[in-house]
């Protein structure tokens, strides 16, 4: 039990140490993925859709 208590200790002491991104780092962060992230859903969505209408006019 004593390790444990131990562990939790150090580490709220280690989290003491981090250095946190600042607000407008994180919602700068946010927008880029969320953006990047759009932007391959309607990649990968056209290049399905694509693939979906060859393989249809392969079949007929």
């Amino acid at each position: 039990m004593q390790k444990i208590k131990k562990f939790f200790i150090e580490m709220k002491m280690e989290l003491f140490k981090v250095s946190w991104p600042a607000r407008d780092e994180i919602s700068g962060s946010t927008l880029v993925v969320l953006t990047a992230s759009i932007i391959t859903a309607i990649f990968i969505g056209l290049i399905d859709l694509i693939f979906a209408n060859i393989v249809k006019g392969i079949i007929r």
